[in-house]
């Protein structure tokens, strides 16, 4: 069974959304699982930081910030170094991924032996998708495919923003991408050391440009320098 989790909320410029995030997540109720909240301001310029020094007495709270916005993947490494408990959850701090999901998410750990977990918008089975950009969905499901020849897996959704791990396998890799290449990197890299990846249907209820959304065709590009950088790499 599962003790303990730590959840990390990477955050850059989320001052919409990040407070409803962080409690959605403290409601989220594990039946004799204790949480542990890692936030990492990755050098917001708006009133993120602002919100979130609401949360700074709350003991299962850790608030990290970094002076300058260096990316997810940097943000990443900064949680990931911080955590203490058995599974290690990703959640990002928009209102795409629903906390709601998190039991779901960890049933393959102690029902079949998974060492990471990646929650699929396009796996099928979900309650809801909203339906937005037909581009991103055709250059994720790409991506997705091109990763799949590397790893020799059949993932559908590499860049999902749902990624669960047993914490000694996600610490067991050095994150060297600072932005979103850490999605490809992450998941080459585990996928060489023959980790057990798991998928898991959930609803996703993305965004627009003008609610938030930062991913655009430049990280694209870099996704696929990655897939090929860490799929030649020893």
């Amino acid at each position: 069974m599962i003790n303990s989790i730590s959840i990390i909320i990477p955050c850059y410029n989320e001052e919409k959304t990040i407070s409803k995030v962080v409690q959605k997540v403290l409601d989220v109720e594990l039946k004799n699982i204790s949480k542990e909240i890692i936030i990492v301001d990755d050098g917001s310029t708006d009133n993120t930081s602002k919100f979130l020094d609401s949360f700074k007495n709350n003991q299962n709270i850790i608030l990290l910030r970094h002076d300058n916005n260096h990316g997810k993947g940097e943000a990443l490494k900064t949680g990931i170094s911080k955590a203490s408990n058995e599974i290690i959850i990703i959640q990002d701090g928009d209102l795409e991924y629903d906390p709601s999901e998190y039991s779901n998410l960890l049933k393959p750990f102690y029902e079949a032996g998974a060492d990471i977990v990646y929650g699929s918008r396009f796996l099928g089975g979900a309650e809801y998708n909203r339906l937005l950009f037909f581009w991103h969905s055709v250059a994720n499901k790409l991506l997705t495919l091109i990763c799949n020849f590397s790893t020799n897996l059949n993932m559908t959704d590499m860049e999902t923003g749902f990624k669960l791990f047993k914490k000694e396998v996600i610490q067991s890799i050095d994150i060297e991408e600072k932005a979103f290449g850490v999605e490809p990197e992450i998941t080459i890299k585990l996928a060489k050391k023959k980790k057990i990846f798991f998928e898991v249907p959930v609803k996703y209820k993305g965004r627009s440009y003008e609610e938030g959304k930062k991913i655009g065709l430049k990280d694209a590009f870099r996704a696929l320098y990655c897939i090929v950088k860490y799929s030649i790499k020893k």
